[in-house]
């Protein structure tokens, strides 16, 4: 009995502690008065509108969906066949592979960001953009390679054999056949991928130049001068966009079918 009661106390607590800093969020979004605050003072939606009037938000958040999208999907462009090789054949030293592609995960990212700008972008004039773009599908890739990996391994290889046996070419089964059956840890990776390209923060502060900065990093700049609510207006719509693609993942692709 006393089990019972306990269960449901510490599931609610744990709820608490995940939802909670979110509605607080949601709470000083609405604020009326002129400093971020909690409780808020008033209920009002000019925090909300404000933050589409400034055009720094504009141009970072459409630098972070750039890098975002395009990081992602470069990184499972060179992370599936990689996942495919790692997967499928008896490769040497396919765990030391493993582990060098993992490296970006490991590597604290603000080491990565400091290598990068001290060993390419200084040296070699590199453009800042372009230094991103690869920053970010490097941090990204070990996603694309484990998720898509747990995908194939849990996808039986006769199926693929069977289809070349059948007929068809490797690259022809693999398009036809292993493709649509790990779609779903694709489409994972590939959330998975865009969260964290899209908050990125460590390498992003070392790679950031004039004119090109990305949402998280401009949203720390602002906080130094500004104090206001339109910060957690911000933040707040950045939780519902993220709780808006994964309900479209799963509305539109059936993502727990797959997974």
């Amino acid at each position: 009995m006393t089990l019972r009661l306990f269960s449901p106390i510490v599931l609610f607590l744990l709820l608490v502690f995940l939802i909670g800093p979110f509605l607080i969020i949601i709470a000083a979004s609405l604020s009326s008065g002129d400093t971020l605050a909690f409780p808020p003072q008033g209920l009002s939606l000019r925090w909300v509108a404000k933050v589409f009037t400034i055009e720094s938000f504009r141009d970072s958040f459409a630098m972070s969906m750039f890098l975002a999208v395009f990081g992602t999907l470069a990184a499972l462009v060179l992370g599936i066949p990689a996942a495919y090789a790692l997967s499928r054949y008896r490769l040497p030293a396919a765990e030391t592979v493993r582990t060098i592609v993992s490296l970006p995960i490991i590597v604290p990212g603000i080491i990565v960001g400091l290598a990068l700008l001290r060993y390419l972008v200084v040296p070699f004039g590199f453009d800042i953009t372009l230094a991103l773009f690869f920053a970010h599908t490097a941090l990204v890739l070990p996603y694309a390679v484990r998720v898509v990996s747990a995908s194939l391994d849990n996808l039986r290889s006769d199926i693929e054999e069977a289809a070349v046996l059948l007929g068809s070419s490797r690259l022809g089964a693999f398009f036809r056949v292993v493709m649509p059956n790990i779609r779903g840890g694709i489409l994972a990776a590939f959330i998975l991928g865009f969260v964290t390209s899209f908050n990125q923060v460590p390498v992003s502060l070392f790679l950031s130049g004039p004119g090109v900065r990305t949402l998280p990093i401009d949203m720390l700049g602002y906080m130094e001068t500004t104090y206001d609510p339109s910060i957690a207006a911000l933040s707040a719509l950045l939780a519902f966009l993220s709780i808006g693609i994964v309900f479209l993942a799963e509305r539109f692709l059936g993502f727990s079918r797959y997974v």
